[in-house]
Protein backbone atom coordinates (compact mmCIF):
# COMPACT_ATOMS: atom_id res chain seq x y z
CA UNK A 1 0.00 0.00 0.00
CA UNK A 2 1.12 3.18 -1.21
CA UNK A 3 0.81 6.07 1.95
CA UNK A 4 1.03 9.38 0.23
CA UNK A 5 2.32 12.09 2.76
CA UNK A 6 0.56 15.32 2.44
CA UNK A 7 2.01 18.47 3.48
CA UNK A 8 -0.97 20.41 3.83
CA UNK A 9 -1.12 22.33 7.43
CA UNK A 10 -3.58 20.14 9.39
CA UNK A 11 -6.11 22.84 8.81
CA UNK A 12 -6.43 22.80 5.32
CA UNK A 13 -9.32 20.79 4.65
CA UNK A 14 -8.18 17.61 2.60
CA UNK A 15 -10.20 17.87 -0.36
CA UNK A 16 -7.96 20.82 -1.63
CA UNK A 17 -5.97 17.90 -2.86
CA UNK A 18 -8.30 16.28 -4.68
CA UNK A 19 -9.64 19.23 -6.11
CA UNK A 20 -6.24 19.73 -7.56
CA UNK A 21 -5.87 15.99 -8.73
CA UNK A 22 -9.79 16.29 -10.19
CA UNK A 23 -8.62 19.18 -12.09
CA UNK A 24 -5.22 17.50 -13.53
CA UNK A 25 -7.27 14.78 -14.48
CA UNK A 26 -9.94 17.05 -16.10
CA UNK A 27 -7.06 18.81 -18.13
CA UNK A 28 -5.47 15.50 -19.00
CA UNK A 29 -8.72 14.15 -20.32
CA UNK A 30 -9.54 16.99 -22.36
CA UNK A 31 -6.10 16.29 -24.58
CA UNK A 32 -7.75 14.11 -26.68
CA UNK A 33 -10.76 16.69 -26.57
CA UNK A 34 -11.17 19.01 -30.32
CA UNK A 35 -9.85 22.41 -29.71
CA UNK A 36 -13.52 23.40 -31.02
CA UNK A 37 -15.33 21.67 -27.78
CA UNK A 38 -12.62 22.51 -24.94
CA UNK A 39 -10.63 25.51 -23.90
CA UNK A 40 -8.07 23.22 -22.16
CA UNK A 41 -7.62 21.74 -25.59
CA UNK A 42 -7.38 25.15 -27.73
CA UNK A 43 -4.25 26.04 -25.56
CA UNK A 44 -3.03 22.85 -25.71
CA UNK A 45 -3.04 22.79 -29.87
CA UNK A 46 -1.67 27.03 -29.63
CA UNK A 47 1.77 24.93 -27.94
CA UNK A 48 3.60 26.22 -25.42
CA UNK A 49 3.63 29.92 -26.55
CA UNK A 50 -0.23 30.00 -25.93
CA UNK A 51 0.15 28.36 -22.28
CA UNK A 52 2.69 30.51 -21.53
CA UNK A 53 1.09 33.57 -22.95
CA UNK A 54 -1.95 32.64 -20.65
CA UNK A 55 0.14 32.54 -17.67
CA UNK A 56 1.57 35.85 -18.39
CA UNK A 57 -1.62 37.41 -18.60
CA UNK A 58 -3.05 35.77 -15.60
CA UNK A 59 -0.04 37.08 -13.64
CA UNK A 60 -0.13 40.79 -15.01
CA UNK A 61 -4.21 40.14 -13.82
CA UNK A 62 -3.31 38.91 -10.51
CA UNK A 63 -0.29 41.17 -9.71
CA UNK A 64 -2.97 44.29 -10.29
CA UNK A 65 -5.56 42.39 -8.34
CA UNK A 66 -2.97 42.31 -5.38
CA UNK A 67 -3.07 46.31 -5.41
CA UNK A 68 -6.62 46.24 -5.19
CA UNK A 69 -9.40 45.73 -2.12
CA UNK A 70 -11.26 43.30 -3.74
CA UNK A 71 -10.40 39.77 -2.07
CA UNK A 72 -12.93 37.89 -4.56
CA UNK A 73 -11.00 39.42 -7.12
CA UNK A 74 -7.98 38.09 -6.57
CA UNK A 75 -8.77 34.76 -5.69
CA UNK A 76 -10.43 34.74 -8.79
CA UNK A 77 -7.15 36.12 -10.29
CA UNK A 78 -5.02 33.63 -8.29
CA UNK A 79 -7.55 30.50 -9.26
CA UNK A 80 -6.73 31.67 -12.73
CA UNK A 81 -2.81 31.88 -12.82
CA UNK A 82 -3.35 28.15 -11.09
CA UNK A 83 -5.35 26.71 -13.59
CA UNK A 84 -3.09 28.03 -16.21
CA UNK A 85 0.12 26.65 -14.54
CA UNK A 86 -1.91 23.51 -14.54
CA UNK A 87 -2.89 23.40 -17.92
CA UNK A 88 1.06 23.73 -18.70
CA UNK A 89 2.08 21.35 -16.48
CA UNK A 90 -0.90 18.52 -18.32
CA UNK A 91 0.43 20.04 -21.69
CA UNK A 92 4.39 19.26 -20.58
CA UNK A 93 2.92 15.83 -19.19
CA UNK A 94 4.17 16.49 -15.40
CA UNK A 95 1.65 15.04 -13.07
CA UNK A 96 0.48 16.61 -9.73
CA UNK A 97 2.33 14.06 -7.87
CA UNK A 98 5.55 15.46 -9.27
CA UNK A 99 4.62 18.66 -8.29
CA UNK A 100 4.05 17.66 -4.53
CA UNK A 101 7.48 15.64 -4.37
CA UNK A 102 9.32 18.73 -5.11
CA UNK A 103 6.85 20.87 -2.50
CA UNK A 104 7.31 18.00 0.20
CA UNK A 105 11.16 18.40 -0.88
CA UNK A 106 10.96 21.87 0.04
CA UNK A 107 8.83 21.45 3.03
CA UNK A 108 10.34 22.92 6.22
CA UNK A 109 13.50 24.43 4.55
CA UNK A 110 13.85 28.19 4.62
CA UNK A 111 13.10 29.62 1.33
CA UNK A 112 16.60 31.82 1.91
CA UNK A 113 18.57 27.91 2.14
CA UNK A 114 16.57 26.83 -1.01
CA UNK A 115 17.07 29.44 -3.16
CA UNK A 116 20.68 29.27 -1.95
CA UNK A 117 21.20 25.63 -2.82
CA UNK A 118 19.84 26.28 -5.81
CA UNK A 119 22.20 29.00 -7.16
CA UNK A 120 24.72 26.75 -5.70
CA UNK A 121 23.81 23.92 -8.44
Amino acid sequence: MVRHISILPKNIPRNVMSIFQNLFDTIEARKTVSPDKSYVASLMAGGTEKIAEKIIEESVEITEAAFEDDREHIVHEICDLLFHTFVLAGYKDIPLAEIEKELERRFGTSGLTEKAQRNNQ
